[in-house]
């Protein structure tokens, strides 16, 4: 069984910014914190775009193959939108694993969604509900209440939005180290400051946090015993140790206290 634990980062898609609001300024921040503030007018307060413009800076994934295990960012530093977005459906055409996420069903699928159709990204496995597989049909990952995509957050709340919690306060519940160093409304200036690499190192640190209260739901629900989620626990310190990455060590030394 593979299993895919994914998170994503955007910045504004200042390319729809310009033809939605006719605008000629061919410098890309300023774009951006135009569409940013023309947001805040029209919702009296947030920012947020809605997420057809949104832009994928960064895809970050835990891959979870038997007793294989690999963590990191997908593509190069300098990898175009279009390869990240490939290189994540690929990965489900390959391994058909369950995704796992945290409001990956509100945010982070739709918008790949959106990117994937503007990019002409085929994804026939994802996009199957039984029509050439008819187990896809009883479980799929475009329906809310299946398990091939688990929304852990939709999950853990039953499915009540007044419910939601986000991730950093359950993974610090769970004793987990929860954000470091960052958080999601400094990505955009992280991006156009030059600190890409700072973004996926910070999109990685969240993934380690849902595939950790993961593994906590997996026990809950009897899929995991007690020694074989310890033995997940010792795998991934492991992985850690061995990849000598700052963040990774940071991560370790804010769980392992």
């Amino acid at each position: 069984m593979a299993v895919l634990i994914f998170d994503i980062e955007t910045i504004p898609d200042v390319q729809m910014g310009r033809r939605l609001y006719s605008l000629s300024n061919d410098n890309d921040y300023e774009v951006a914190r135009m569409m940013l503030s023309r947001r805040q007018e029209e919702t009296g307060g947030s920012d947020f775009l809605p997420l057809h413009l949104h832009r994928i800076v960064a895809i970050s994934a835990v891959l979870f193959i038997g007793n294989k295990l690999k963590i990191g960012s997908l593509a190069s530093l300098d990898a175009p939108e279009s390869e990240l977005i490939t290189r994540f459906f690929n990965c489900i055409e390959k391994y058909t694993p369950t995704l796992v996420s945290w409001n990956g069903g509100s945010f982070d699928l739709p918008v790949l969604h959106y990117r994937a159709l503007h990019h002409a990204v085929s994804a026939p496995t994802y996009w199957n509900i039984g029509e050439t597989d008819s187990g896809f049909r009883w479980n799929n990952y475009l329906n809310r209440y299946h398990y091939r995509h688990m929304d852990l957050m939709d999950i853990l709340s039953a499915y009540q939005p007044r419910a939601y919690a986000p991730l950093h306060e359950i993974a610090l519940l769970l004793g987990l180290p929860g954000k470091l160093g960052m958080q999601g409304n400094q990505v955009f200036e992280q991006f156009y400051t030059g600190h890409l690499e700072a973004v996926r190192n910070y999109c990685e640190i969240d993934v380690l946090n849902t595939y950790l209260i993961y593994l906590n739901f997996e026990k809950m629900r009897g899929k995991l015993s007690m020694e074989q989620q310890e033995q997940a626990q010792q795998e991934l310190i492991a992985y850690l140790k061995q990849a000598k990455k700052t963040h990774f060590d940071e991560f370790l030394s804010a769980w392992l206290v």
